[in-house]
C-alpha cells in the first residue's frame, strides 16, 4: 500500500507503481514485506532494509538465496533493485510511470535517475528528532441536562 493512499486516502497511478515496486521486491528477496523484521531487532521492513542495503552498496545481500544459478547477472540484478528503489519513493511525483518501468526493464542503455528515500522508511523517521513536544489543546466538555426531543 502507497503511502499517499495509507495516510491520507489518495490514490493514483503511482500508488500502482509503488505497489509493483514492493511486489517486485518480495520476489527478489523472497520475502514478505508484512512480514520483514530487521535482524538486529530495530524497526523496518522490507522496503527500508532494501534502501539501507542500497546505500551501503550491499543490494546483493537482498536477493533469494534459492533463486541459485539461475539468477542472471549480478548487474542485472542490482538494475532491478534500482528500479524497484525508483518505484518505491515517498513522493508520488518522482517514482516513474509505467512506460518509463518498462524501458528501464527491457533497454541497458536508459540511465536510471538515483532513487530517494522510499514511503514508510523508518530510518528516515527515526532520524528526525522524536524529543518535540506537540502542543496540544485540551476540550472540555460536560452535558449538564440531558433533555428528549
Amino acid at each position: 500500500m502507497s503511502p499517499e493512499y495509507a495516510m491520507r486516502g489518495h490514490f493514483s497511478m503511482k500508488s500502482d507503481v509503488y505497489s509493483f515496486g514492493v511486489m517486485i521486491l518480495e520476489i527478489i528477496s523472497g520475502k514478505t514485506n508484512s512480514s520483514f523484521y530487521q535482524i538486529d531487532d530495530s524497526p523496518g521492513n522490507l522496503v527500508t532494509h532494501a534502501w539501507k542495503l542500497w546505500r551501503t552498496g550491499s543490494q546483493l545481500k537482498l536477493v533469494d538465496l534459492t533463486i541459485g544459478e539461475s539468477s542472471p547477472s549480478n548487474e542485472d540484478v542490482i538494475r532491478c533493485i534500482h528500479i524497484v528503489l525508483l518505484c518505491v519513493q515517498e513522493d508520488p511525483a518522482d517514482r516513474p510511470m509505467l512506460p518509463a518501468i518498462v524501458m528501464m526493464l527491457t533497454s541497458n542503455t536508459y540511465t536510471l535517475p538515483m532513487p530517494r528515500a522510499p514511503g514508510f522508511c523508518l530510518s528516515s523517521m527515526n532520524e528526525q528528532s522524536t524529543s518535540r513536544s506537540i502542543p496540544g489543546s485540551i476540550n472540555d466538555v460536560s452535558i449538564t441536562d440531558q433533555d428528549p426531543r
